[in-house]
């Protein structure tokens, strides 16, 4: 099992494909990889040999921003807007989307599962 930038490639699929499991890189920026490591994207994984595995390698770290370094400066991006407190900063701060959804209704997946009020009465209950 090929592994690069501490994430371990399937074997059994394409190049092209199995690059898309590293963080920060997709579709055409692994077709990319390939053409500049003059790597067949069609071949398996498994048959990369440690020269092509070392081109891929030394690729990713001169021009493209991946796994660790790239987590650390999303996770800087976002703790700068929370400093600042403008408005994603202070969104990101309590857990609500940052990027105009509704939040009245369905943001559930942001929010959490639902924390019912203990003691609210409803329109039945006050006659």
């Amino acid at each position: 099992m090929p592994r690069i930038q501490g994430v371990d490639l399937p074997n059994d699929k394409p190049t092209h494909i199995s690059l898309r499991y590293l963080r920060g890189i997709g579709p055409t920026t692994s077709l990319r990889l390939c053409e500049q490591a003059n790597i067949d994207p069609q071949r398996r994984a498994k048959e990369l040999t440690d020269d092509d595995l070392a081109k891929i390698a030394t690729l990713l770290d001169r021009e493209y921003l991946v796994e660790g370094t790239l987590r650390r400066t999303e996770f800087g991006n976002i703790e700068r807007l929370k400093q600042i407190n403008c408005y994603r900063g202070t969104r990101h701060k309590r857990n609500l989307p940052a990027r105009g959804q509704r939040s009245k209704t369905n943001a559930r997946t942001r929010k959490g599962p639902r924390k019912t009020v203990a003691g609210k009465k409803g329109v039945k209950d006050m006659k």
